[in-house]
């Protein structure tokens, strides 16, 4: 079933099925929109219906760090771990978290897991151990299932509603390492604490709910005090017509400025979407894109990726395809303080039919983090040109 999901994503790719027709464009945001933060912050509550919040802790967790950051908050766990997992496989990063469920149940902790039923078969043995110790654990969507294009693509680790973990991470040993190496998966995520935890922890609930949990307790459901300085929002899309993905997308495009810089893993944008970076580009913003190179898991999505460049580099606009392995990230950086990071792709299943999610922050500082490690991956990526002869 995993292949024929993935062969919907190839047909998409091609640009033919009714799954490209979903993405063609029902969403035109005209801008402008404002690029300071309070008119931002109620063009993005006004677009998706959050506002961006003080109080907040951003930190860049990356690549195989990822299962660190997972490890050390469950086991510090004091009374509930909340996860949603599109890819969760055996190996030994999803040892690690059952290892650290168990230990935390013993102690009373409560667990509870949401796992889509198609990007995570080969889950069973961990399924089996996460129940005989007490885990309340569930399928999303089960197969067979009426329609098995519309997945939870969400990647979510809450703890004690407090703490969150989110990015393109999935638990399978190809996340493991520093991304530079073939069986490596570059990518990108964030360890979140104050108010955004709450969005968070809602945008499990409601996914709980469809996998037949019950209701979570009130205990769970409080606001994170904020303890930071940043203001930031998680951004939670459902499948729709036009999903709170789209629309934070283009409300992200349309605030730059100066700076656009993409890194994105399944690079199809729309016409809508392209249309929108070439207006950017003209008015003198800086649009960079990385994406995969050669070494892209669909490959079918690489042919469709690269149709698009005549669209884009006769205009400006730089690309770079990623060398080393897998570049699984899904980033945005903004002019100067604007960053994104989560599980959206710019293809027509995640804009259109999946369960997604993201963290916008506002913070130099993050900002800067997310700049050095855009330019030092660039090392590791090749420039392409409009006339490679």
């Amino acid at each position: 079933m995993l292949r024929s999901w993935i062969a919907l994503l190839a047909l998409a790719a091609a640009g033919c099925g009714s799954v490209r027709a979903q993405q063609n464009s029902y969403f035109g945001l005209a801008g402008p929109v404002p690029d300071d933060p309070d008119g931002f912050s109620m063009a993005l509550f006004q677009s998706v219906g959050v506002t961006l919040a003080p109080g907040h802790t951003v930190a860049f967790v990356e690549n195989g760090t990822v299962f660190d950051a997972i490890e050390r908050e469950v086991r510090g766990a004091q009374r509930s771990v909340h996860i949603v997992a599109y890819i969760w496989k055996s190996g030994m990063p999803g040892d690690r978290i059952v290892d650290a469920l168990l230990e935390r149940m013993a102690h009373g902790v409560q667990c509870r897991v949401v796992v889509d039923a198609v990007g995570s078969i080969g889950f069973e043995d961990a399924r089996q151990r996460l129940a005989d110790g007490g885990c309340d654990v569930r399928y999303f969507r089960p197969l067979p299932a009426e329609d098995n294009i519309a997945r939870n693509h969400r990647k979510m680790v809450i703890v004690d509603g407090a703490v969150g973990i989110t990015g393109g991470f999935g638990i399978m040993e190809p996340w493991m390492g520093g991304g530079r190496a073939e069986q490596e998966w570059r990518d990108s995520n964030v360890r979140v604490t104050g108010p955004a935890v709450l969005q968070m922890q809602l945008a499990f609930a409601e996914n709980w709910q469809e996998a037949g949990g019950k209701l979570l307790p009130t205990v769970e459901l409080s606001t994170p005090e904020g303890k930071g300085g940043l203001r930031a929002a998680f951004v939670p899309s459902r499948s729709t017509v036009v999903t709170a993905a789209e629309r934070l997308t283009h409300l992200a495009i349309h605030s730059a400025r100066k700076r656009l810089w993409i890194a994105n893993s399944y690079f199809i944008p729309n016409e809508a979407l392209i249309d929108a970076l070439v207006r950017k580009q003209k008015e003198g913003v800086d649009v960079r894109v990385l994406v995969p190179g050669d070494k892209n898991d669909v490959k079918p999505v690489t042919v469709a990726q690269r149709a698009t460049y005549d669209q884009l580099l006769p205009h400006g606009i730089r690309i770079w395809e990623y060398q080393p392995g897998m570049m699984h990230a899904k980033t945005m950086l903004i002019d100067e303080a604007r960053v994104i990071v989560g599980s959206i792709n710019l293809d027509p299943l995640s804009l259109g039919m999946l369960e997604e999610g993201a963290i916008i922050a506002e913070d130099p500082e993050l900002a800067a983090r997310l700049e050095t490690l855009w330019l030092e991956d660039l090392k590791f990526a090749k420039e392409i040109t409009a006339d490679p002869e």
